[in-house]
């Protein structure tokens, strides 16, 4: 990209990209740099794998009053201003669970009830799972279409579920599988941050070319591979680094301040 290169639809993950795990916050000079992209005119959309309540607090916080936010791995589009949902996608959550079930014992599961909360099998901790939970049995858990589904394979390491259902397909399905927790996230087949953002991106009629993306988890590798430049932060596993045309500093150094305000200072 030249220097005067300036992106006109720009995605950012939140976690470990915006938001600071440690801090739980988003840090004033990070909260600058987008503001200054925002200003200089470009589209900045959210992309994240929280569901709508958990991102709107995050949109707040950013300013953000205006375009659409991507939701659950781009399975639910929220129009940023309002938070209203505009448009979901939904899988039946019941093959999956029992295929799941076989692969991880003792796993715990939440599926999604757009803006309202979660369902779940037992309690996750709340810092993971944001908004409203509610006790379910499998019946209810499972009994209706759904746009994004957990499973929390508790006391077991990242690298104990890559294990097992590294290669494994799904039926209906996309699965993401986590570095950080030892979860595997699903949404619908086909649906992905990056397929969700193409989508927005032919409405917009935004060139490919005028694209950026920044994340740094395993489900923003289609986002950081669909954008004309992805970025990717520096604590981030070495597969989603591969998936970037750059890396940064980590989220914990205001990485992506320091591309945003080269891009746009």
């Amino acid at each position: 990209m030249s220097s005067a290169w300036k992106p006109k639809l720009i995605a950012l993950d939140v976690d470990g990209t915006l938001l600071d795990p440690e801090t739980q916050s988003v840090s004033e000079v990070v909260r600058a740099a987008v503001r200054r992209a925002v200003d200089s005119g470009a589209q900045v959309v959210v992309a994240t794998g929280r569901t709508t309540l958990g991102t709107r607090p995050i949109l707040a916080g950013l300013g953000l009053s205006g375009g659409v936010a991507l939701c659950s791995n781009g399975a639910v589009r929220m129009d940023a201003a309002g938070g209203s949902v505009l448009a979901v996608e939904t899988f039946d959550p019941g093959p999956v669970h029992a295929a799941l079930s076989e692969r991880l014992p003792g796993a715990i599961y939440a599926t999604e009830r757009v803006g309202v909360g979660s369902l779940v099998s037992s309690l996750f901790d709340e810092e993971e799972l944001h908004g409203p939970q509610q006790l379910a049995g499998l019946g209810e858990l499972v009994a209706r279409p759904v746009p994004r589904l957990i499973a929390n394979w508790v006391g077991h390491a990242p690298e104990e579920v890559h294990h097992v259902m590294g290669g494994v397909e799904l039926p209906a399905c996309t699965i993401t599988l986590d570095h950080y927790e030892p979860w595997v996230t699903v949404v619908p087949a086909g649906v992905t941050k990056g397929s969700a953002l193409e989508k927005l991106r032919t409405e917009l009629g935004i060139a490919a070319e005028d694209t950026f993306a920044a994340g740094d988890g395993d489900n923003d590798i289609e986002m950081l591979e669909w954008a004309a430049h992805g970025v990717a932060m520096g604590q981030g596993p070495a597969v989603v680094h591969a998936a970037a045309n750059e890396v940064t500093g980590p989220v914990s150094e205001d990485g992506l301040a320091t591309v945003l305000n080269r891009i746009f200072g």
